[in-house]
């Protein structure tokens, strides 16, 4: 992000754990140095936000209370303590998830699904308390065995992710390891004897990236499936000895919501099972538990076998499952399972049925994704390859949470306990994350772009996605912007990165996604059913905008009517450079170099007006006369005055739209002796070398860009021809690989923010702001005016260069990237797989772009 609005804070560091299993250097196994878990800087900013006043806090949140009364047993009399409660109170309106669209087959369809991103491949059902089931194995780099589990930029994999995948019941993915080549499919089943959610299957195919001369230089492979159980049920083992030849059950149980479950293996090949189980409250040191044994194991005996034991009452078992490669094994689970008809639906969930059943759906998946994205003549083979694999990483990296967000108290107030954070109420979160090995978790800014191609491929799921973000806003319109929910996704991220603070915003992108769905409805784009559905959603979903639509209008409003700023930024630091404005979503971006309450924010303008546009539109839809009377009309009408747009924000010299705030150029890094108790250190501190005055912020980039990205220019203005040139211009904004985020004639282009903190919204190019640069110039090439030629040329030539440019950097990587990099031929860069708002690349390359 999402991604989410602060990529650097709220995209917070991650924990790493080694995965180092033994080193071979000898010719015994010899036991690993000790294991330790620690913390890797991510190249976001380590330094927290401050947080908001006191006084600030208490008015933006002072009133009732409800949900954590009962909980916490506060003092309803005390003002401070029933306004943290007002946090952590849902809005009172009815929830999205009760719709009845969202219930019966529909839910049942999407109970289970491949929904851990951050494991390789990991599968879950959507509820709070899940069986769960993953995939480990052992990979060997640098003479060290390494386990694989979770996604780690560190186990340095050189490719990995969907090359396919539905959302719904198929899924096929590539991951290349260090001379290791691995295939995981996922295939749902729902059949006539299936208990609640059906079956589903998982076909393994491991082999050598390179063909061994002869049989003595392979090593052995270790794979390890295992299943648990978050609820604690005890889990049953099905055969102490296992002949794959024929089939075999690993494992049984019986749960409230499956019933009894079986899961079974099945290969033709010559493999040997080992096993191993334990009793834990702890899953989410699943690697942790299954890495520990393994080296005692070989401690004990020189081999990585597990010892074929397990605990009283174990609710997590691993199979290993070894041989020479190639090899290749199916896993299968039933649900409902009746003694009599087992070995039937395991022949159709494995085999040669399963074969076939894949070849099936992946047949579908691309003629979907050809027919849906009319991709045909539009871009080469290459780039539908890509195309193809950018939307199945997006659609296999959903994933479905349930925990409770811990939100952030005013600095200096403590509960009774000694804490600093409240928790939020528990929910689930059913969401498509950035990336799934550094933000495997749902970013609200993001959410937006990742929609924009989610509802073109499949409504159902947008709908679902958005319905559960929207029934995360508490009682004042607020939504947490980064979701950090269940003990997995918490164990990703330091414990000083997880509280969210309530007074921080992110730009309301899902707006972006009801637009393009209304306008969907007006060009006819949906069937008769998908029509009702959507109309009973926006019904229903118009509350909860409304309450969030006014959170920003009152708590992020300027000093003059109809203007606003992201509050929260730091207006005393002595260590940036340039203020971050995390809220914003861009982070570093160049604003006003002394932060104030004269602020005017221009993207926040733009995204205000979007919102106010879309609310209006669902109004009339339902003719909504109470919302209708809160004034969108003229909110529309005011933020949308090119006039008022102009005398705000415009530089008429150059064209360009600003920020206006107390700024001033003359800011420079320079480095302190400090003294710090007895001791002198060196800091690299803030100097102000002039003082600022209330004026435009001279930086030219994306946020120059938004009035242009938002079609508000009319078509015939001399603006819109400057727009062009900013763009269009080398020195400026373009590049051949796509449009920088700042200019190269910006003063902050590529500076540091601190000494810890590189540029990060300050050149590099961003596939999410060139798609609306895109979507813009798309539109204004099909609008009579005296510059439409010169936007279509643009429209072109900056398309053609984000597509090739995409494109060969995942044919040459096997990855997506969070950005790409404007000075170094385009070269993709920071955090992969990002498939994110990068996957937009699909509807650049199928044209697909919002009416403006």
């Amino acid at each position: 992000m999402m991604g989410g609005g602060s990529r650097r804070v709220a995209r917070s560091r991650l924990h790493k754990s080694s995965s180092a299993l033994l080193d071979d250097s000898d010719q015994r196994l010899l036991p690993p140095k000790s294991i330790r878990r620690s913390r890797i800087r991510d190249y976001r900013t380590s330094i927290s936000l401050r947080v908001f006043a006191v006084v600030a806090t208490v008015t933006l949140l002072f009133s009732g209370f409800y949900y954590y009364f009962n909980r916490y047993g506060y003092d309803e009399e005390d003002p401070m303590e029933m306004a943290i409660r007002r946090i952590v109170t849902p809005l009172d309106a009815p929830k999205m998830m009760d719709l009845p669209q969202f219930q019966g087959e529909h839910k049942e369809s999407l109970y289970w699904g491949t929904y851990r991103p951050h494991i390789y491949l990991g599968i879950r059902a959507r509820t709070p308390k899940s069986l769960i089931a993953g995939l480990m194995w052992i990979s060997k780099k640098d003479g060290q065995y390494h386990l694989r589990h979770m996604c780690q930029d560190s186990d340095g994999l050189k490719s990995y992710g969907w090359l396919e995948h539905n959302g719904r019941d198929y899924g096929r993915q590539f991951l290349v390891d260090h001379g290791l080549m691995l295939t995981t499919s996922f295939l749902k089943s729902k059949g006539a004897d299936s208990g609640y959610g059906g079956d589903w299957a998982v076909r393994v195919n491991v082999e050598n990236e390179k063909p061994f001369v002869d049989d003595e230089q392979s090593h052995p492979s270790h794979l390890f499936f295992y299943i648990a159980d978050e609820e604690g049920n005890s889990l049953n083992l099905g055969n102490h000895i296992f002949n794959l030849k024929d089939n075999t059950c690993l494992a049984f149980g019986s749960r409230k919501d499956v019933g009894a479950w079986e899961l079974h293996i099945a290969s033709k090949d010559d493999l040997e099972i080992h096993y191993t189980g334990f009793k834990t409250s702890h899953l989410h040191n699943l690697t942790e538990l299954l890495q520990g044994t393994l080296v005692f194991q070989a401690r004990q005996t020189g081999l990585l076998q597990l010892p074929d034991t397990i605990e009283y009452n174990s609710n997590a078992l691993f199979f290993q499952v070894s041989g020479k490669l190639p090899t290749k094994f199916d896993i299968t689970f039933l649900s409902g399972v009746d003694k009599s008809n087992v070995d039937h639906r395991i022949d159709n969930l494995s085999g040669t049925f399963l074969s076939s059943q894949l070849r099936e759906k992946g047949k579908k998946y691309e003629a979907e994704y050809i027919q849906r994205f009319n991709l045909v003549d539009k871009v080469d083979p290459d780039s539908m390859v890509v195309g193809k694999a950018a939307l199945g990483n997006l659609m296999g990296g959903i994933g479905f949470f349930y925990g409770e967000s811990k939100i952030a108290l005013p600095k200096g107030l403590n509960l009774k306990d000694g804490k600093t954070f409240i928790p939020y109420w528990p929910a689930s979160l059913y969401t498509a994350v950035p990336s799934r090995s550094f933000f495997p978790r749902g970013f609200l800014w993001d959410e937006g772009f990742h929609q924009l191609l989610v509802w073109r491929w499949d409504i159902d799921i947008c709908l679902d996605i958005i319905g559960h973000w929207l029934d995360l806003i508490n009682v004042d319109g607020w939504i947490p912007r980064e979701q950090i929910l269940g003990a997995e996704a918490l164990s990703k991220v330091p414990e000083e990165f997880i509280p969210q603070h309530p007074s921080n915003g992110n730009p309301p992108t899902l707006f972006l996604v009801f637009r393009d769905i209304i306008n969907g409805m007006q060009r006819n784009m949906y069937s008769d059913s998908e029509r009702i559905k959507i109309l009973t959603f926006l019904e229903r979903a118009l509350v909860r905008l409304e309450a969030w639509f006014q959170w920003f209008n009152t708590t992020q409003s300027g000093k003059e009517m109809y203007t606003y700023y992201w509050h929260g930024r730091d207006n005393i630091t002595m260590r940036e450079l340039n203020p971050k404005t995390l809220m914003s979503g861009l982070d570093d971006y160049p604003r006003a170099s002394h932060p104030s309450e004269i602020e005017r924010h221009l993207d926040l303008r733009c995204w205000m007006l979007l919102a106010a546009d879309c609310l209006q539109s669902i109004a009339k839809v339902f003719g909504n006369k109470d919302s209708l009377e809160k004034g969108y009309d003229r909110m529309v009408e005011y933020l949308s005055n090119f006039e008022n747009l102009n005398e705000m924000h415009l530089d008429v010299k150059s064209g360009a739209y600003f920020d206006f705030g107390n700024h001033t150029e003359k800011v420079r890094l320079k480095w302190f002796e400090v003294k710090e108790g007895n001791f002198m250190k060196r800091e690299l501190l803030r100097k102000v070398l002039k003082s600022p005055q209330p004026s435009l912020v001279p930086h030219v980039g994306y946020l120059s860009l938004f009035p242009f990205m938002m079609g508000t220019i009319p078509s015939e203005s001399w603006i819109l021809e400057k727009q062009l040139e900013l763009i269009s211009d080398p020195s400026a904004l373009w590049t051949e690989h796509g449009i920088r985020s700042l200019a190269k004639t910006s003063t902050l282009y590529m500076k540091r923010n601190t000494e810890h903190d590189p540029p990060y919204w300050r050149g590099p190019i961003w596939i999410n702001m060139n798609y609306m640069t895109l979507s813009a110039l798309h539109h204004y090439s099909q609008k009579k005016g005296p510059y439409r030629d010169r936007a279509r040329t643009i429209y072109v030539e900056l398309r053609n260069n984000v597509i090739r440019n995409i494109v060969r950097n995942y044919h040459e990587t096997g990855f997506l990237w969070e950005q790409y990099d404007q000075e170094n031929e385009g070269k993709g860069q920071r955090c992969h797989p990002f498939t994110g708002w990068t996957s937009l690349v699909v509807l650049i390359m199928s044209e697909s772009y919002p009416n403006l």
